[in-house]
């Protein structure tokens, strides 16, 4: 019988510094779970749309295998797993306009649905050969968390109503921060850069039941259709399947957290926006996920903590910083170390707003204040 521990002994994932809380970026396997409550009477309707999607599905690069379960206890339930060699191209797939047209037909026969993900850590089986466990590559440790759930949604509005959308978003009540018995709204961050906003949200407990909790709000959803006519893309938060597939469009997940361990109230937050070359989005994402797993082991970057946010070509770094921005070394800011670094950085960037290569000694500033996002409001519950 193959042990944990040789297979772990045989993995190639990469060791995580203990820095990082969260990251897809350590070659592990992933899983990926979707619980699905059927509607009643649509189980013949979910199999066979099931059936093609999972057709389409194999051939996606990524993807190794999924099953298909149904409850023994009740039939409306129904669970399924895939597995994939890891998470960059679950996730490439999982956020594409691709994947909203392949899973439309599971949308008209089921109520609910809840999607998990999980890095595969440890694992046993009958033998295998060391080139079996160099394939399935294990995450090598547990992360350990601060029991904080970060995520985001991006949209873009029509170019000349920034400042009414950025005074729409900035003027409404707090929502109430208790969800329920083991579900708290601890921060939201809303930024906008040109005609991009950017909410990102900190949740303790159950990131989906937040989520829900604050779109029944009267007070957000006051909000929400008083910016409706000002949207680049059309929805109708009446209609559950407009609401459903702008949501989908809109969500930005975290990739990356990292901190450097220090608490402190007083840090100040900011967004830095990428924008990437087509199809550079994730390599991006994973450049600036190691340049702040290297920075949370020097004493003189300012970045206390950080989270990476990633979506095809749209990446967004939020950062909490000891003291003020525009006294900081940009260098570090930026996580930038040498001009190799810089000049990866720029090959990357879909539009670094540079007429000449940056230097490490010059042009710093200028891709910062390119990047930096307008805070348009930050609050957090009284007892975050």
């Amino acid at each position: 019988m193959t042990t944990t521990s040789e297979q772990v002994a045989g993995s190639r994932a990469r060791q995580a510094s203990h820095h990082v809380s969260q990251s897809v970026f350590d070659g592990s396997r992933l899983r990926v779970v979707l619980l699905v409550d059927v509607n009643d009477g649509a189980q013949q309707e979910f199999l066979e749309a099931y059936e093609q999607l999972c057709n389409q599905v194999a051939s996606v690069p990524g993807h190794v295998s999924d099953q298909l379960c149904q409850s023994i206890e009740n039939p409306s339930q129904w669970l399924i797993t895939s597995e994939w060699e890891s998470a960059p191209p679950f996730l490439a797939w999982v956020n594409s306009e691709e994947h909203v047209r392949m899973v439309e037909p599971l949308h008209s026969c089921v109520r609910d649905t809840r999607s998990l993900r999980f890095h595969v850590v440890r694992e046993t089986g009958g033998p295998a050969t060391d080139a079996d466990r160099a394939d399935r590559r294990l995450q090598t440790a547990p992360r350990i968390g601060d029991g904080v759930i970060r995520h985001a949604l991006t949209f873009t509005v029509k170019p000349g109503s920034e400042e009414i959308v950025a005074k729409i978003l900035a003027d409404y009540e707090s929502p109430e921060p208790k969800v329920d018995d083991t579900t708290r709204l601890c921060r939201t961050s809303l930024f906008m850069h040109g005609n991009r906003v950017v909410r990102a949200v900190e949740v303790r407990g159950d990131l989906l039941a937040a989520l829900r909790h604050v779109a029944r709000q009267p007070e957000v959803r006051a909000v929400e259709e008083a910016i409706n006519p000002h949207l680049e893309q059309d929805r109708d938060l009446n209609d559950p399947e407009s609401a459903r597939v702008f949501f989908t469009r809109a969500a930005l997940p975290a990739v990356h957290h990292v901190t450097a361990g220090e608490q402190n109230p007083q840090a100040e937050r900011y967004a830095l926006y990428y924008p990437a070359r087509p199809e550079r989005g994730m390599r991006l994402a994973e450049l600036l996920a190691r340049r702040d797993e290297a920075a949370a082991d020097d004493p003189r970057s300012p970045v206390l903590r950080s989270t990476i946010f990633q979506r095809d070509d749209v990446v967004v770094r939020l950062i909490d910083v000891r003291g003020r921005l525009q006294d900081a070394d940009p260098g570090l800011l930026l996580g930038l170390s040498d001009t190799a670094q810089v000049a990866e950085l720029t090959t990357l960037l879909e539009d670094a707003g540079m007429e000449a290569p940056v230097s490490k000694d010059g042009g710093l500033d200028r891709l910062l204040e390119r990047a930096r996002m307008d805070l348009v409001t930050d609050r957090r519950s009284p007892d975050a």
